[in-house]
């Protein structure tokens, strides 16, 4: 049996840990920390680490919103597509994922674009 993305990069405490680090580079990036301004943070965390988790093939379904729906309120642009994506990505590196397994988790978001977006 293949080994899931989630479990490659180390499942549960590599998500968390991802999740929370990415989130404290979004709160301090000027592009785009301004969504952020009335969200409740753990509960966006909490959010994040289930849709990643099941993103990555660590669970079955996912009982949020979609990203269509979650994003349709905001006025976003390819902008701040692009901040949260090099957010993630630094985030990434800077916990040490093997550069495939980024590639992996990159491809993933870049699948979202167009939902993210509302395209």
């Amino acid at each position: 049996m293949t080994e899931t993305l989630y479990d490659q990069i180390g499942g549960k405490d590599a998500v968390n840990a991802a999740v929370d680090l990415f989130y404290d580079k979004i709160l301090a990036d000027d592009r785009i920390k301004h969504f952020f301004d009335n969200v409740d943070m753990p509960r966006q965390r909490a959010h994040q680490k289930a849709f990643l988790t099941f993103a990555f093939g660590g669970a079955p379904s996912y009982e949020g919103k979609s990203l269509r729906d979650a994003h349709s309120h905001l006025d976003l642009n390819e902008g701040h597509f692009t901040a949260v994506a090099e957010n993630l990505q630094a985030t990434l590196q800077d916990l040490n994922v093997p550069e495939e397994l980024i590639g992996q988790v990159m491809t993933i978001a870049a699948s979202t674009h167009d939902d993210v977006l509302n395209l």
